[in-house]
């Protein structure tokens, strides 16, 4: 745990930082298909990503899910951190991508580092932002896009996140990230296969187009 730390957030965050978050974090492994964090659950932690990918998705009243964004090794979800400051329950899911690890940092620490640490500071403020850029990403793919190019983004998105160009999911699964329909995902997933994008076998999806 502490070389992973190292690897991914030395070069952020200064050696006393470090030093703070091994003593106060929470060190868990998660497997993939895991939720991590459920809406309506109170946010006590934020989680720093060590190892593996998680989907951050949202859910409209009645059930249908969507997802946002993809969280890496190196990064957090600012949105946590905004539900941690306000003690509010969280409004979205997490859930693990891949098989992934993860230091949970306890909200008190986090304010406190807020007026402590520069370093932990900018790396929250970058976090938003980058957080941001992603959700009008997925605002304009919903906007500007038709579905069979919003499938193709959404492989590449994935095969980037898990550094893999092998994509392990159900035609079910990604309907469900995309909010369609398992008939409509199935139909253009075999388009795409005969325009030579991807090549299809069970369960799993090699995106050719990178």
């Amino acid at each position: 745990m502490k070389e992973a730390l190292e690897d991914h957030y030395g070069y952020l965050f200064e050696p006393e930082l470090l030093e703070e978050i091994k003593a106060v974090g929470l060190y868990k492994k998660v497997n993939q298909g895991e939720v991590v964090m459920a809406i309506g659950d109170t946010v006590t932690n934020m989680p720093l990503l060590l190892k593996g990918a998680i989907k951050i998705l949202r859910e409209d009243e009645g059930g249908d899910e969507l997802l946002l964004y993809f969280i890496e090794r190196g990064d957090t979800c600012a949105m946590t951190f905004s539900c941690c400051l306000g003690r509010n329950r969280s409004e979205i899911r997490a859930v693990a991508e891949t098989k992934a690890e993860i230091l949970m940092i306890p909200v008190q620490y986090m304010e406190h580092w807020m007026g402590k640490y520069k370093s932990w500071q900018k790396f929250i403020l970058d976090s938003y932002q980058a957080r941001m850029k992603e959700l009008l990403e997925t605002i304009d793919t919903l906007a500007f896009l038709k579905m069979d190019e919003r499938l193709l983004k959404h492989l590449q998105d994935k095969a980037k996140v898990t550094q893999d160009d092998l994509i392990y999911a159900t035609h079910q699964e990604i309907a469900y990230d995309l909010n369609t329909s398992r008939v409509v995902v199935s139909r253009l997933l075999k388009k795409m296969e005969n325009e030579g994008k991807i090549k299809l076998f069970r369960n799993q999806i090699k995106v050719l187009l990178l």
